[in-house]
């Protein structure tokens, strides 16, 4: 079975110095059919304008990933951790017992663009951590590249979840295909560009869900960025 969620379906908040497209409920946005999908429970496509972002604020029991796409994030939290996630590094946070940190696009002419994803933990209570690494372009290049796992095999940042995630770049005859396991659930986000997702054309923030399909294929890709979530149903 395949499910589309077309951007414009999404929920959408206007801050002013926050542009946020929901996937699936969050904050004033509810809708009980787009809860999260196995246990994937948030997608923001968020927008962070010049000098601002989110205070100081906490977390408990989720795993937090941060995927950048234009600009920097600047990170603090309570564990001494403090850095700036760029485009190509992938930022994972275990919120678990508890967590503040605080989020900061400190440019003074540039926009934060990235990618706020929240997964549910195996289990609750387990002791907040933090990583954050790199993916060149040429490890995503018309392929899948792992970039979270539970087991943070093949280089990828370790999350304390029933999850993994692959991350891609797809242009011209670029194409890859993924076996799916049976009883898992697939979530493909298009960040940006256009791609043609098991037959279906999808364009920036564009999503599909994917459940007893035995394979995943992307091709004709133009200037694509595609998240591809693997998850417990």
């Amino acid at each position: 079975m395949i499910t589309l969620r077309r951007a414009e379906d999404r929920g959408h908040a206007d801050h002013g110095w926050l542009k946020s497209w929901h996937t699936f409920s969050f904050g004033e946005y509810h809708d009980p059919a787009h809860m999260g999908f196995g246990n994937l429970r948030v997608i923001n496509d968020d927008r962070i304008a010049p000098g601002t972002g989110f205070g100081t604020h906490g977390h408990r029991d989720m795993e937090i990933v941060s995927y950048v796409l234009d600009g920097a994030l600047a990170h603090k939290d309570s564990m001494g951790n403090g850095a700036a996630i760029v485009p190509g590094e992938v930022q994972r946070m275990s919120a678990g017992t508890g967590v503040m940190h605080s989020e900061f696009n400190h440019a003074r002419d540039s926009t934060t663009h990235f990618l706020q994803i929240w997964i549910y933990p195996e289990r609750a209570g387990i002791a907040p951590g933090y990583e954050q690494k790199a993916f060149p372009e040429a490890a995503k290049r018309g392929r899948l590249a792992l970039v979270a796992a539970r087991d943070g095999r093949d280089g990828a940042v370790t999350i304390h979840a029933d999850a993994a995630i692959r991350a891609g770049l797809f242009d011209g005859d670029e194409a890859a295909e993924l076996v799916l396991a049976p009883g898992r659930r697939t979530w493909v986000h298009l960040a940006r560009g256009e791609l043609t997702v098991n037959g279906q054309a999808l364009k920036a923030g564009d999503a599909m869900g994917l459940v007893d399909e035995p394979l995943l294929t992307l091709a004709k890709g133009s200037g694509a960025e595609v998240l591809v979530f693997d998850l417990k149903a």
